[in-house]
């Protein structure tokens, strides 16, 4: 009888970690899909450079929240992720209404290509911290460290874009945080700490 009582104790321990993990393993994965998202936008012509700066603001402001949450508690409330995805139904409508709204972007300008770089690496390392998650790489804690620097990183391309220009200087310091991000990145998820569950 004791046994049974540890070991169910055991199974509804491990259980709530994996239901854990994997809330922090959705909002992570919809942050890239976001990311992809902005970024088609801004390959097609349907997102000007400003709209993208301004939805990157909007980006930045989710994984601060996720960051905040994440390293705070490791681990994900019903009511945080209720907020985060509050937070990111606004952001997808946004998204939807701003390439649907009739101003263009010219996707072959220089600007333009910039930013679509910088944004598909955002996209790129929002995968890469989903798949640290999903594979067990990642702890959650360590997920909202690396939410913290994409919140960084959203925030030096919504300044970029704020005018509507990407300049190379501004690409420059971009790729600068991407750089610093990505090696962030490579050595959480090569840490040896690994999610429980």
């Amino acid at each position: 009888m004791k046994r049974s009582l540890i070991a169910l104790a055991l199974t509804l321990a491990f259980s709530a970690a994996a239901q854990a993990q994997q809330g922090a393993a959705v909002e992570t994965q919809r942050d890239a899909n976001q990311q992809d998202r902005i970024e088609q936008g801004l390959q097609s012509g349907q997102l000007s450079t400003k709209e993208a700066g301004t939805l990157e603001r909007q980006e930045q402001h989710i994984d601060r929240q996720e960051a905040h949450d994440l390293k705070s508690g490791g681990a994900l409330t019903p009511q945080e992720k209720a907020q985060i995805n509050r937070e990111q139904n606004h952001v997808s409508n946004d998204i939807y209404r701003d390439k649907h709204n009739g101003a263009t972007g010219n996707p072959n300008s220089a600007s333009s290509r910039r930013l679509q770089a910088d944004v598909q690496r955002n996209a790129n390392q929002q995968q890469r911290i989903a798949n640290g998650v999903n594979s067990g790489r990642l702890t959650n804690r360590e997920a909202g460290h690396l939410e913290g620097g994409q919140a960084r990183i959203n925030r030096n391309e919504a300044n970029a874009a704020a005018n509507g220009h990407v300049g190379a200087k501004e690409q420059a310091h971009i790729q600068g945080r991407e750089n610093h991000q990505s090696r962030r990145i490579y050595d959480k998820k090569h840490n040896e700490k690994e999610r429980g569950g």
